[in-house]
């Protein structure tokens, strides 16, 4: 009997990915009136399946499905066909979850980005709102599959705050569990994050008990060749993810030193992605430059430490982090703030397979968390994420 078993817990897995069937647009949205700038998928020049809008690419159709891939990264699937269907399935992919030792996943996307930015390059914003609503409907269809163990995060037209407020409503009568959100709106010609210009959008998401996904990769994504091509693009590869996982700690600074924390004290928000063991360094020099920078005289109503109102409001994934990492994040942060992810089925996600040294779920619990007490592993595993995404 494993540990998941032992404990009787059901782990719920916070960050996942869908794979996007290639019809997903093209079924939910007229070609006939706006033709091949919806997303459609083409074979570029070099044989891999690529999303188009018109002719801007948008994102490879199968690179994603990388859970058991028989190359390393970023030598990656050409082709949906070329994987394990139960990957993008979703009545397949709970048979991958039972073997796993997951229960539960919260869904993300691929093409749209991270914090569904890509449909704002269209030009077209009412195509635009059209293409983001159909993915939040084909997630809706997903999730229906088993409403219990899919969670649903919805994307948002985060360009116009009454159509983001009316799809949140929408998509919140349909499951979804949160919203997937930006964490440089800027970057795509918005206010920064922590202008007041988004205050009506989180007092809406506050109001509708609507955790805030900031999934990295959902800003300035133009590291993604860091390296000089002398260093190799398996380096590369290996490299520029890591800047992503920090570069959080600037959307936990901006919702801290904007104030969004103190003026919505019930909202919560989800660092994606982004590991945790780096989170007691930012919060100790948070709370040093607060004292030091004089924060305090010029807000003298922030009640909290930038420490505190993390703990209040704020929680982090981890996935491959274990021993003295992970157990100095626990003993430093608490256990209510800290939730397990898997990252299925991208690159270097705990997808066991032929050149990955990753362990399957149930087993990297078994065999790397055992150490932690029932109690906070309960917490880490399920009643975090329960509570957070009012799972029940």
């Amino acid at each position: 009997m494993d540990l998941i078993d032992q404990l009787g817990v059901k782990v719920i897995d916070c960050d996942t990915h869908v794979i996007e069937p290639y019809d997903l647009w093209t079924s939910r949205v007229s070609v006939a009136k706006y033709g091949d700038l919806v997303p459609h998928i083409e074979k570029d020049d070099r044989g891999v399946d690529m999303w188009y809008s018109g002719s801007n690419p948008l994102h490879p159709g199968a690179q994603a499905a990388a859970a058991g891939w028989e190359t390393e990264p970023p030598n990656l699937p050409a082709s949906i066909d070329l994987v394990d269907p139960r990957i993008w399935q979703p009545e397949g992919r709970l048979q991958i979850m039972d073997e796993y030792g997951i229960y539960a996943e919260v869904l993300y996307p691929n093409v749209s980005g991270f914090g569904a930015g890509r449909f704002t390059d269209l030009g077209d914003m009412e195509l635009a709102l059209l293409l983001l609503q159909a993915y939040n409907d084909y997630l809706t269809d997903f999730a229906s599959v088993d409403p219990k163990r899919y969670v649903p995060i919805a994307a948002v037209p985060f360009w116009d705050i009454d159509l983001s407020i009316k799809e949140i409503e929408r998509c919140r009568n349909k499951g979804h569990r949160g919203i997937i959100f930006s964490q440089a709106p800027e970057t795509f010609g918005q206010p920064k994050l922590s202008d007041p210009y988004w205050d009506r959008l989180w007092g809406a998401l506050q109001e509708m008990e609507m955790a805030v996904n900031f999934h990295i990769g959902s800003g300035d994504t133009s590291n993604l060749e860091m390296l000089h091509e002398s260093a190799g693009v398996h380096a590369n590869f290996a490299s520029f993810p890591v800047t992503f996982f920090t570069g959080n700690a600037k959307t936990v600074a901006t919702l801290i030193g904007g104030g969004i924390c103190h003026r919505f004290p019930d909202l919560k928000f989800v660092s994606v992605e982004s590991g945790v063991g780096w989170i007691p360094f930012a919060l100790q020099a948070l709370d040093w430059m607060w004292g030091e920078c004089g924060v305090a005289k010029e807000h003298p109503e922030y009640d909290l430490l930038p420490s505190e109102y993390f703990k209040r409001q704020i929680y982090a994934c981890f996935w491959f982090e274990h021993g003295k990492t992970l157990e100095n994040a626990i003993d430093e942060l608490g256990a209510d703030n800290i939730l397990y992810e898997t990252d299925f089925p991208h690159p270097t996600s705990m997808s066991p397979g032929p050149v990955s040294n990753a362990l399957a779920p149930r087993d990297f619990i078994s065999q790397n968390l055992s150490n932690l007490p029932h109690d906070v592993l309960q917490k880490v595993l399920h009643d975090n994420a329960a509570n957070l995404y009012h799972l029940g």
